[in-house]
């Protein structure tokens, strides 16, 4: 029987200070039961809808993609696509010209803050800029305070599966990448849902794995799109993801039992 508990050592650490834009691979991630300092601290509201904007709908967010956020104190800077820099708080003029809708940057989660997401089936199918039918979904279900995560405080992938679908950590967007041995399964992840594991100094439980949209997909600053993103996922990993039916996964979404710091090569167990 293959051993399918949490095991290896943490390859890289993240966060993302704008919901949907590129982030920063950090030498540590300070973690509590909102999750990761930091991560999804700022999200833009479309103007005409009042949901977030998320690259989940890629007819319509797509670009945030070509952007990139790094904390800045309280606040974040964002880097356009030709590299001149603007602070978080002076950028709603700018990103409502490069989207080409109007929006506006906030830091306060309303409840019920609510995306759109088609099915990435639809999308492959139909291409990024199709009218294809979506759902709205309620971010953060899982998580207190006011981040705007999709679903939990924290996010995780292994090299295995990473390494099974052949594409970079990136398109996934995970807070923590996993270093697994030789011979570790992928999709593992899976089996984690409920078991309660230690990474560095914290301590985390397993909720639900990762349910994969387009975003993965598509293009990511320099990367192109990448359709092998989602096919595997499609083919050898659909499973239950409860309160959100059969879904293809990747990674596991956890809550925080006990905070503290985590960083590249800490222990996992």
């Amino acid at each position: 029987m293959t051993d399918t508990s949490p095991a290896g050592t943490v390859a890289s650490v993240h966060r993302y200070p704008v919901k949907s834009m590129l982030g920063e691979a950090m030498d540590a991630i300070d973690v509590d039961g909102r999750g990761v300092a930091g991560d999804r601290r700022f999200a833009l509201v479309d103007a005409d809808t009042g949901r977030i904007a998320t690259a989940k709908q890629p007819r319509l967010w797509r670009s945030l993609l070509q952007l990139s956020a790094v904390s800045a104190g309280a606040g974040a800077r964002i880097t356009f696509p030709d590299g001149h820099v603007t602070p978080v708080d002076e950028a709603d003029e700018e990103l409502s010209a490069l989207l080409g809708r109007k929006v506006h940057v906030t830091a306060e989660r309303a409840e019920g803050a609510s995306v759109e997401r088609p099915d990435p089936v639809d999308v492959l199918a139909e291409g990024v800029d199709a009218e294809v039918e979506f759902g709205v979904l309620e971010i953060a279900q899982g998580t207190p305070g006011g981040a705007f995560v999709d679903y939990a405080p924290i996010h995780l992938i292994t090299t295995a599966t990473l390494d099974e679908v052949g594409v970079e950590a990136l398109r996934y967007r995970p807070n923590v990448v996993i270093e697994t041995p030789p011979g570790y399964p992928p999709f593992a992840e899976n089996d984690w849902c409920g078991a309660e594991f230690t990474v560095g100094a914290v301590r985390l439980r397993g909720t639900l794995p990762t349910p994969r949209c387009s975003v993965p997909t598509l293009e990511h600053g320099d990367l192109p799109r990448a359709p092998q993103a989602l096919r595997p996922l499609l083919e050898r990993n659909r499973v239950e993801v409860p309160g959100f039916g059969v879904l293809p996964c990747a990674g596991v979404y956890a809550e925080v039992l006990s905070g503290g710091t985590i960083r590249a090569g800490d222990v996992v167990a």
